[in-house]
């Protein structure tokens, strides 16, 4: 017999997502945090917007937190436009290909 351990991100109730580890289901409840304060906040703008599309909205932005962070910092768009931050991969990557004219591509994920 095999024990396995999970961790469940529980919101109201409900069982939002399943982990194999503390640290990625630490990081989604996080990110849920953030998306419940982006909806309150956006629900009390004098924005029209109803429930569901606040935390839609809210959900949104904190998926996307440092596409965000990067604008508000530079007042421009990310280079990806669109393109989720890579979330499960380490601090920093380095490729070996020399494919692109001998240049490495670095790319680096703030830890939650």
């Amino acid at each position: 017999m095999a024990i396995e351990i999970k961790y469940v991100v529980v919101r109201k109730g409900e069982d939002k997502m399943t982990f194999a580890s503390k640290k990625e289901a630490e990081a989604y409840d996080k990110m849920l945090d953030m998306a419940e304060v982006f909806s309150d906040w956006l629900l009390n703008s004098r924005m029209q917007l109803d429930e569901p599309q606040a935390e839609n909205l809210g959900l949104y932005l904190a998926e996307h937190k440092d596409d965000v962070q990067h604008i508000l910092r530079t007042s421009k768009l990310p280079e990806a436009v669109g393109a989720q931050a890579p979330s499960a991969e380490p601090e920093s990557m380095e490729s070996d290909d020399d494919t692109d004219a001998g240049t490495k591509k670095i790319s680096a994920v703030k830890a939650a």
